[in-house]
């Protein structure tokens, strides 16, 4: 199998992954910090490494702010409905994950609203005009991807996390398609909670996400047991238990902990540009393919992840013939509506091609020769 739906999440795992994940479920089965025995205070010294090793790779301010989630989407829900009241507006972006838009949307019923501003996919300066132009004096946060899962495009956010600063509003950044590939400086940026899928570009397991505050802490919206204060019977309001009730996913924080180690030896710098160098021969080839549609000009600054459509056929059913030559992509919206709306996508989607620093060149040469294959059959008009 040619794996290209790494921005889904990545596979495969890197060994060390694997083999910290096994090491956690035969040696380390126990709740970290909870019990007295060593086979518990090793589990908690995992957890105390992998908060050290992912607050120095975004440069956090403090690793008691790193809050092990089940994903980037639970990370996001913590932020907004813990942090948000009656009567906020949030700005948001026109190439939002669903992972942003429907809890916006699921708020405006409790009276916060949000308001859109205009990306343009290849052109930041626009986008920060856009942006300019869109927050206004009432805005209380701004939450905006990194990077879009649709069409790569960066947005500013080192300027959006400065205007933001300066004027007092809260940033939150959806990284999902940036962390481990693109850095990430939290102080730097501006940014006051960074909501990562750690299985993505930071090759954890399945189900780990992370949540990094330097922000005011927000209102829980998850309370239970955290082996603290247990004869308190409200909340813990010190962090990471604060945010961290019932027993953690262990063997996916190990994961967490050896992925991070793999990007570090590997280099996100060097990672990134593989990846890219990979997206410009794919775009490449494709566009010399007659019926391909590709949807941006560019590839030196995005993520690497790129989106096209074949005349006559759905994304789908492009996505089923590259599945039959043993291809796996991702095709359709991407859980990103407001994406399709910009690109005039929305009825179609789009067949998305996301490689990952286990790819190859041979893996995108045979793939953009299938895409031409399967593009000669095709005789309908788009």
């Amino acid at each position: 199998m040619i794996y290209l739906d790494n921005a889904a999440t990545t596979s495969p795992k890197p060994q060390k992954v694997i083999r910290a994940v096994t090491n956690a479920l035969v040696y380390l089965s126990a709740n970290p910090g909870r019990s007295g025995h060593s086979t518990s205070e090793n589990a908690a010294i995992v957890m105390y490494e992998t908060r050290n090793k992912v607050a120095k790779l975004f440069n956090a301010p403090n690793a008691e702010g790193v809050i092990f989630t089940p994903n980037c989407t639970a990370s996001i829900n913590y932020v907004l409905k813990g942090l948000l009241k009656r009567g906020d507006r949030i700005v948001t972006s026109s190439l939002e994950h669903n992972a942003v838009i429907r809890p916006l949307t699921a708020l405006k019923k409790y009276g916060i609203g949000f308001d859109v501003f205009e990306v343009d996919i290849d052109n930041s300066e626009t986008t920060f005009k856009n942006f300019l132009n869109t927050v206004g004096n009432d805005t209380r946060m701004v939450i905006c991807t990194h990077a879009s899962n649709v069409t790569g495009t960066l947005l500013p956010i080192k300027k959006i996390g400065a205007y933001c600063k300066e004027k007092g509003i809260l940033f939150a950044v959806d990284a999902a398609q940036s962390a481990g590939v693109i850095p990430i400086d939290m102080k730097e940026m501006g940014i006051d909670y960074l909501c990562v899928a750690a299985h993505k570009g930071l090759y954890a397991p399945m189900g780990t996400g992370l949540l990094i505050m330097s922000g005011p802490t927000p209102a829980t919206i998850i309370e239970g047991g955290t082996g603290t204060e247990s004869a308190n019977l409200n909340q813990p309001i010190d962090l990471p238990e604060k945010y961290e009730s019932g027993t953690v996913n262990l063997p996916g924080i190990a994961g967490i902990r050896a992925g991070i180690d793999f990007i570090n030896e590997k280099g996100i710098d060097r990672i990134r540009n593989h990846e890219i160098k990979l997206i410009k021969l794919a775009y490449n080839r494709l566009s010399k393919i007659s019926g391909i549609r590709l949807y941006s000009s560019q590839y030196d600054d995005k993520a690497p992840l790129l989106s096209f459509n074949l005349n006559g056929m759905n994304s789908i059913q492009v996505a089923n013939e590259l599945n039959r030559h043993s291809v796996a992509v991702r095709a359709g919206l991407h859980c990103a509506p407001f994406a399709h709306k910009r690109l005039g996508t929305i009825d179609c989607g789009t067949v998305r091609i996301s490689p990952s620093a286990f790819t190859s060149e041979a893996d995108i040469i045979k793939t953009t020769e299938y895409v031409a294959n399967i593009a000669s059959k095709s005789k309908a008009i788009f």
